[in-house]
């Protein structure tokens, strides 16, 4: 018998863990461990398998594998072994290799760009596995350096310190990558994320096969959309942000790939996309790409109007036939809120707008239908038809 901690799991639970999903909440357990792997059953003492166990998270329990399967070193490196091969086929040298709860692999993020790994463990119990998940990505991934991006505020509530180290290896300022025909830079010490925006990869590459004429990349960061649609045929690439450092970032890739005709623009792109609105200028092809607006459900309502505020102008700024490429990061946002959002503001730029894709995260960013939280990223593509 395991001589792990034993935590029991109320009905409510219970049934959330049945359906699928993986998290217990606080509310929905009896007992107490220390951060770790525990056992679960129910309030009969039926086994219900292993978890990870955070006695400061409102999240108590992050079940990881059924009664009878034992949760040691080999288990961890299968579990990145069947992730890894799931990636198999992706071209792209820049990709997530473990999408947490997407790859049954709770709180844990990790992200190859070139021969690098960038990894996040986010919760208390995965921090008490760590030497064993350090050592299943090295196994299976064999990366010349492995860097921890322990800096989410999530840690915090964890009551774990935020920090960017080294686990082993060298990994430098820069990690060159491919997308397509493009090599990209991420910032793995330093960057969004783990150094990139990588769950646009798809995206990315499908608004470079749409590119032409004059395009547009608002909220372009380090230009993942604006290098592509410049790589695609665009005649003309304006990318705007509000972070200077951003735009030197984009501007010295652009120059590596030797991709003319992106015009790097340092502005506030509500500010921006407003006066060229009322300048009646016309773009081909657009993508509006914001950061997230709702950290939580209280700003959920205000979120919408800066999203419905951002589309109407790029509606407005559409030429006839022209793409719009949309997206929100928000998970707080649900899909429905954002293409009501999408379908008021059509109808107050006064355009008629059809709804050609809806998309999400790239596939290695998989998303599990039990699991909403795996599938926080919503996109469409509009074509305006006058």
């Amino acid at each position: 018998m395991s001589t792990r901690p034993a935590i029991t799991v109320k009905p409510k639970g219970v049934g959330r863990l049945r359906a699928g999903h993986p998290w217990v909440y606080r509310s929905d357990v009896e007992g107490s461990a220390p951060a770790g792997l525990v056992r679960l059953a129910d309030e009969r003492g039926q086994g219900l398998g292993t978890a990870l166990w955070s006695p400061h998270s409102e999240i108590r329990v992050r079940w990881l594998a059924p009664d009878g399967e034992t949760v040691d070193a080999g288990w961890w490196r299968a579990k990145v072994a069947a992730a890894a091969a799931r990636r198999t086929g992706i071209a792209d040298t820049g990709h997530r290799v473990v999408h947490a709860e997407g790859d049954g692999l709770p709180s844990l993020v990790v992200d190859r760009f070139g021969d690098v790994v960038v990894a996040q463990l986010h919760t208390a119990g995965l921090e008490a596995e760590r030497e064993r998940v350090l050592a299943a990505i090295r196994d299976v991934l064999a990366p010349t350096g492995l860097l921890l991006r322990n800096d989410a505020p999530v840690r915090e509530r964890e009551r774990l310190p935020r920090e960017t180290a080294i686990a082993f290896g060298a990994v430098p300022e820069r990690a060159p990558y491919t997308e397509g025909q493009i090599v990209l830079e991420a910032a793995p010490w330093s960057g969004q994320k783990t150094g990139a925006f990588l769950d646009q990869r798809e995206n990315h590459l499908l608004l470079g096969r749409l590119a032409r004429g004059r395009c547009l990349d608002a909220f372009c960061y380090h230009g993942g959309f604006a290098l592509q649609l410049a790589a695609g045929g665009a005649t003309a690439v304006t990318a705007v942000d509000s972070s200077a450092d951003a735009l030197r970032v984009l501007e010295a890739v652009a120059a590596r790939n030797a991709l003319t005709g992106i015009r790097p623009v340092e502005a506030n792109a509500f500010d921006w996309l407003r006066a060229a609105a009322e300048g009646r200028e016309r773009y081909d092809v657009i993508v509006v790409d914001p950061p997230a607006f709702a950290r939580d459900k209280a700003s959920v309502r205000r979120a919408l109007g800066g999203y419905k505020e951002l589309n109407l102008r790029a509606m407005q700024l559409l030429s006839a036939g022209g793409h719009l490429f949309t997206a929100s990061c928000s998970y707080h946002v649900h899909r429905g809120e954002f293409f009501a959002m999408l379908s008021d503001a059509a109808a107050d730029s006064g355009r008629s707008l059809q709804l050609e894709a809806i998309l999400g995260a790239a596939s290695d960013h998989p998303e599990l239908l039990s699991v909403p939280e795996t599938g926080y990223l919503k996109a469409a593509l509009l074509r305006a038809v006058d």
